[in-house]
């Protein structure tokens, strides 16, 4: 049948397509062969009533041949001799029509199969690349947010122990027993320490809000 030589050629076409393809080829292929498998169901169907009464038609006419008892006479040809000549071909092709169509089906569905698996896989190598790089622009925005806090802590350091520099300078000016290179030399440790606290709490006020900004309902 035209048909079943039209949809083999596809099939063997999709067959060599895979073979060489790339992989952003697979889901047109895929596309393509459930195509392919949808028509040869379709054709299936479409026959497979018509082959199983022409296969009861035939067994009814052996069966009603067998009822006759005929005798053979010399020289003559037999009913069943007769009818099997005529019937019997036609029932050979509609049997290997049905077998090639099945056999067809089949080949299909395990290529489709085959196929979905690489479109399967090559989707999980895909995810799992994204994931990968998800993973590293994470770890670069962490050291990024890690370097900027970290200069954010020695800018306000900076400014915090100049103004106690200032303020040390001027109570030394008014009179008061105080050093101003030894007040200022012991804040440093102790202003870099709170504001190093403080950012860090910051940090963590600003990421908890910003979870419960994103899992809390829309509207």
């Amino acid at each position: 049948l035209p048909h079943l030589l039209e949809a083999e050629i596809e099939l063997a076409a999709i067959s060599a397509a895979m073979a060489v393809g790339q992989r952003h080829e697979e889901r047109q292929l895929l596309d393509r062969l459930t195509r392919l498998e949808a028509q040869i169901q379709h054709r299936h169907f479409e026959t497979a009533s018509r082959f199983s009464a022409a296969e009861a038609y035939y067994r009814l006419v052996l069966d009603r041949i067998d009822e006759l008892r005929e005798s053979r006479i010399d020289g003559l040809q037999t009913f069943r001799e007769f009818i099997g000549r005529r019937l019997a071909p036609a029932m050979s092709t509609c049997t290997s029509v049905s077998a090639r169509q099945e056999k067809l089906s089949q080949r299909v569905a395990q290529t489709a199969q085959l196929l979905s698996t690489r479109v399967e896989v090559s989707t999980q190598r895909q995810t799992q690349s994204l994931l990968e790089s998800m993973n590293r622009r994470a770890k670069l925005q962490i050291r990024l947010q890690q370097t900027v806090e970290g200069l954010s802590v020695a800018a306000i350091t900076y400014y915090v122990v100049g103004l106690v520099s200032v303020l040390a300078r001027g109570l030394s000016s008014s009179g008061v027993a105080v050093k101003p290179d030894v007040v200022t030399a012991i804040s440093v440790p102790i202003v870099a320490f709170l504001v190093a606290f403080g950012v860090r709490r910051l940090r963590r006020a600003f990421s908890a809000w910003h979870q419960d900004d994103r899992s809390s309902p829309a509207g």
